[in-house]
């Protein structure tokens, strides 16, 4: 995109991607920065990203990726966009940086096969529920699939992994309090 990008990565560890995007980010600020004889920040804000359960939203991840430029209007087909993963998951066009994930690969048997199949989930829209979720989890940094997963996560991880809820909590002891300021 003109002012972002999307990736959809299966890193080895879980500490993988935060590694490599942050040395990309160093480096090319540092390349950029020499090239342009300027100093500072190139990005607004840290990357976001949100853990997504495969089974569920992989694919959907990927639709929603390569289509992204279809809904800025800058192109009309997902295949006109230069940048776009399209031409090789659905074409068959070689791309260096892109590996076949094991649920693109149970598409279909053979490579033209998993092509036709991809092609085919095209047709059809994106369900809006699934966009919005999506972009809560990423802006937020939450987990997007089911409770069970999200659970799994939380115990991992040892933390929270969904909003609470907004506000302050209530003060149980409160009431009794402001009764006496009055």
């Amino acid at each position: 995109m003109t002012n972002h990008v999307h990736l959809l990565a299966t890193p080895a560890r879980a500490e993988s991607a935060p590694r490599t995007l942050q040395s990309l980010g160093r480096r090319y600020v540092r390349h950029v920065n020499a090239a342009r004889r300027r100093t500072g920040t190139l990005w607004e804000g840290r990357y976001r990203a949100a853990a997504i359960e495969g089974e569920a939203h992989f694919i959907a991840c990927m639709r929603y990726i390569e289509l992204n430029p279809v809904r800025a209007r800058m192109v009309g087909h997902p295949r006109a966009y230069r940048w776009s993963s399209y031409a090789a998951n659905a074409d068959g066009a070689r791309d260096p940086l892109l590996g076949e994930h094991p649920l693109y690969r149970a598409l279909g048997a053979t490579p033209a096969e998993r092509r036709r199949e991809y092609r085919a989930l095209f047709r059809a829209a994106l369900d809006p529920g699934f966009v919005g979720a999506l972009r809560r989890a990423t802006n937020g940094g939450w987990p997007l699939g089911s409770e069970h997963f999200k659970r799994r996560l939380a115990k991992e991880l040892g933390r929270r992994v969904a909003p609470g809820e907004p506000g302050r909590p209530p003060n149980p002891s409160g009431d009794s309090r402001q009764m006496k300021l009055l």
